[in-house]
């Protein structure tokens, strides 16, 4: 079977969701020691939600799990994917999905807290905002190696440079949208360039990013950090292509 084409798990069960709910998109390959433990916090997080997962080609035991929690919540849909096709690929499976008025993307490891969702989700509510960035920068200065700091500062700045956005975090895991601005973002991104892509095409179709500070602990490639300076490299290159060429 596709891999694109794999059913949904959990989709028969699935309630039609209440009006203000939160869809959290989980794109995730490899996490068996985390995924449980993140699907607990997303849950306890006091917003009214569903949750969408998509194991993107999972390995070590993951895939198991996931379908054990889709059995025990109906508010969980799981997409499998036979093949890895990567971060950006699995969020774009998931939107068509999407039946809450807001939506999420959140990793399926520990580095950001799903307690900070009602934090992001009041300059949507109560300000009309369309997009929502979670930024790690703004109050705080999270551990992480210096080069992953450099290559986020260079990628805030050349937003504001290109694209007019004043942001201090493009690339942050907690990007919140309305439901139709993300749906309506047409996108191509395969694995991390997810974040530039959706960051120039929404900047570049008038959407103001509206920035909330957040709490951020990374995790060490030993860890099971997935992603590489390449894909920083990868970043930079989304940034320009979509300014200069569409």
């Amino acid at each position: 079977m596709d891999s694109a084409t794999v059913p949904v798990a959990g989709s028969e069960a699935a309630p039609t969701v209440a009006p203000g709910t939160l869809t959290v998109i989980i794109p995730i390959r490899n996490e068996r020691d985390t995924i449980r433990e993140v699907i607990d916090r997303v849950f306890a997080s006091p917003v009214e939600k569903e949750v969408i997962v998509v194991d993107d080609g999972s390995t070590d035991g993951t895939t198991e799990i996931l379908k054990e929690i889709a059995a025990m919540y109906p508010q969980v849909r799981v997409i499998f994917r036979d093949v890895n096709q990567g971060k950006g690929a699995a969020i774009r499976a998931a939107i068509p999905e999407v039946r809450g008025d807001y939506v999420i993307i959140q990793d399926g490891d520990l580095e950001y807290d799903p307690q900070e969702y009602p934090k992001l989700l009041r300059p949507m509510i109560e300000e009309g905002a369309d997009i929502v960035y979670g930024s790690r920068f703004l109050e705080s200065r999270p551990a992480m190696q210096l080069p992953n700091r450099v290559i986020n500062w260079l990628l805030a700045r050349m937003v504001r440079v290109l694209y007019g956005g004043r942001i201090s975090d493009e690339a942050t895991c907690y990007k919140l949208f309305r439901r139709e601005v993300l749906q309506g973002i047409p996108l191509t991104c395969q694995r991390f360039e997810f974040c530039p892509e959706v960051t120039a095409k929404a900047l570049r179709r008038g959407h103001k990013i509206v920035e909330v500070p957040i709490r951020y602990e990374a995790r060490t490639f030993a860890e099971g950090k997935k992603i590489r300076w390449t894909d920083g490299v990868e970043a930079i290159w989304t940034l320009l292509k979509y300014r200069f060429w569409r």
